[in-house]
This record gives structure tokens, sequence and C-alpha cells, in this order.
């Protein structure tokens, strides 16, 4: 269980905006800043559309929903400059997500989106109101698929300080993390305002909005698989299967661990600007020790245990029919397959050729005590839990 443990001094009232508030980590966040009254006055919840996932905020006084193209420079413009004066906190847990990863469109794109954002929040008045920035990005920030020399680097642990990918010639990857972070070092250089980096691993958490949803994936495969009687197998790599090769952080230790950097600044820390978290569960697992509870949840324990043979896509991308299928005997909250799974997503993950292993001591030498270890197995049935409760998946017997 996850338990918060913010800061309860007292301080002057926040103002919070949750830049992809229909994402993973963005409904969580907004659900944990609304639990903290006495120490924020309104959260602003803003993203490209309007999804149903935001309705259980919707009833509260506090919560308000900013419809925005973070893409569209002058509709950025008119809909977040006049909430400049009143914004405390920007949370960035958004990406542009139509480009190829590691390449110039995807940091150009995700470059041009924060731009935006800083430009209607600092550009547009005299009486900006920003403190901090808070920044997620994610582990892949130490390794790049396209440099060999990282793909044999497997037991390797990264922390904070561990130096950006370098490739061939000497430039730095085309990662757009890197893009994102220098971005905030340049705008805010000469500003009293704070920013951090927050770095997850495999995100576990219930969105539609998301491009990389795991837990999503790994629940309409489940369901497909008891639905029609299919084995349900991991398909994958060996190391995968028998070696811890990827940490998972749960979308609610995320949320946490940006609202416990934001309140410690806000209170006046002395080293604001730049510093940068590992924000993982922490527990080392395999798949094969957490398969047996996954395959009980969704299949009653008809285990189709470990194989190489196939991959999801050739196994699930035509399901599509299927699923629709489904939606409609089990009454389900409309949803396309395309929206809920991302079956590329589960193929990486379950062959990814680096041990991508963070540690995560500087957070909690520095207080964030918030949790211990998060039981993997555990998260991970919260959140199938919870994707039941929403009407997205079924209850199977």
């Amino acid at each position: 269980m996850l338990v918060h443990n913010h800061l309860s001094m007292a301080t002057k009232k926040r103002v919070a905006l949750v830049a992809g508030v229909t994402g993973l980590v963005g409904r969580e966040l907004a659900k944990s800043l609304l639990s903290l009254k006495s120490q924020w006055d309104i959260i602003y919840g803003a993203a490209r559309q309007w999804k149903t996932e935001t309705l259980d905020h919707l009833s509260d006084p506090a919560y308000h929903f900013v419809d925005c193209d973070f893409l569209d420079e002058e509709y950025t413009l008119r809909k977040l400059s006049p909430l400049a004066d009143q914004i405390t906190h920007l949370f960035w847990v958004t990406w542009a997500s139509q480009c190829t990863l590691e390449t110039v469109d995807c940091c150009n794109l995700n470059r041009s989106m924060l731009s935006n954002v800083l430009d209607a929040l600092l550009l547009s008045t005299n009486n900006s109101s920003l403190s901090h920035v808070s920044l997620q990005t994610g582990t892949a920030h130490y390794v790049s698929l396209q440099v060999p020399k990282f793909v044999s680097e497997r037991d390797q642990y990264y922390d904070e300080n561990s130096p950006r990918v370098v490739v061939d010639g000497g430039g730095e990857a085309l990662n757009f993390y890197y893009t994102l972070e220098d971005l905030l070092r340049e705008r805010l250089a000469r500003r009293r305002i704070g920013w951090s980096v927050h770095r997850p691993g495999l995100l576990l958490g219930v969105s539609t909005s998301s491009h990389f949803n795991f837990i999503g994936t790994l629940c309409v495969y489940g369901s497909i698989c008891r639905h029609l009687g299919l084995p349900f197998t991991f398909y994958g790599d060996r190391k995968c299967w028998e070696q811890p090769s990827m940490d998972v952080s749960d979308a609610r230790l995320v949320a946490d661990q940006l609202i416990w950097w934001a309140c410690l600044t806000h209170c006046g820390h002395s080293d604001s600007k730049g510093q940068a978290f590992n924000a993982v569960n922490g527990a080392t697992y395999t798949w094969g020790q957490i398969w047996p509870a996954l395959s009980s949840t969704f299949c009653g324990g008809d285990d189709g245990g470990f194989s190489e043979e196939k991959t999801y896509m050739e196994l699930m991308g035509d399901k599509g029919d299927v699923w629709g299928e489904m939606v409609h005997k089990y009454q389900l909250r409309p949803t396309r397959m395309e929206e809920m799974a991302n079956w590329m997503l589960l193929d990486s993950a379950f062959r990814f050729p680096v041990n991508l292993l963070v540690t995560r001591e500087k957070a909690y030498s520095l207080g964030f005590t918030t949790v211990n270890d998060v039981d993997t197995v555990a998260s991970i049935l919260h959140w199938v839990d919870r994707m039941r409760e929403e009407r997205l998946i079924p209850y199977l017997d």
C-alpha cells in the first residue's frame, strides 16, 4: 500500500497545472493534489481533449479541466496566459508520441510543446507566479537502442549522475528527455524558478490516453485469452523471464515523488534547480516470478508459461474485432483496442536487450520516505482491479 507522507508545514497555498492530466501519472497526480487541500488551492488539469477518466475529479470545486493542444502556440497562449498569475507549479507529465523515438522530429515536437506552455506562463504577463517546474521523463534517459555499446552493458545500475548516451563522433543521442532538460535549464537559468526531473521506469497505471500503456495492454491480452480460451503465455526473451531486466514504477509512487519535491522546494530548499530523481518501485523481479499471479487473475491459473516462438503483435494485432465484441458482450466502456493496447510495447518490454535497472537512494537520502519497496505483483494487481472497476476490462469467472 502507498501511504502519503508529504510536508505539512504551514506555507502559502499553491496552484498546480498538471499538463497531461489524462495520462497514467497525470490522473494520480491530480487525485493526490486534491487530497492535500491544506496545501493546494486549485488544480488545473490540462490535456488535448477531455476524457471519461477525468470524471472522478469534476465534482471537486478545486479542480478545473483545461482543453489545450500544447503544439498549437496561439491556442496554448490563449488558454493558459489568463492563469499565469495563479499557477505556482507546473507538473509536466506529457509528451508528443506521434513521432518515432530517438529522432530529430521527436525532440523538436516535445521541445515545442513545453516551450509553448512556458511562453504562456512566463512571457505573457509581468506577474507570473510560477515557482517550480516538475518534469517527468524516464529511465530511458540512461540507454539508447541505437548505440550498440549500451546493449552489452547488462549489469550496470544507473544513478542520477550517470552520463548521457553519446553516439559515434561524440554527440549526444537524440533523446527528447535531454532536449526537455536543456530547455528548462536554458529558460529558467536567470529566473527564481526551481525545476526538477523525475525518471520512472515501466509505468503502471490506468489510462486510455497513454501510448505506452503497459497495464492496459497486459489486461487486453489476458482478457482476450480468457474470452477465446487461449493459454496465457509469456512470449519474450528467456533473459527477461529468468533475470531482472527492467524497473517498474507505480503511477501513485511517481505522483507522490513529484509532489514531495515540489513541496520541499516551495518551502525554501536551497538546491532546487535541476535536481534529478529516479522514481521506481525498488524491488527487483523477474517475469517468471510474476507470471503465475497474472495467470491466476486473468485465466484462473491456466498458466501458458514461457515461449519465444511468437510475438504479441503477431498473436494479437488482428484481434480488434474480437475486442469490439467483448466490449458489447460485457457492457464495457466503449473503447477501441488501439486505445487500450500497444502490442509493440509488450514485445519490447519482454524482449528488452538492455538491463535497465536504476538506483533510488538519492530521493530517500533527501527524505522521500513515503514508501518502502513497492511489491511489484501487488502493484500490477492493484491496477488490474482498477481496470475492472472502471469497466475497461471484464470480470471473468
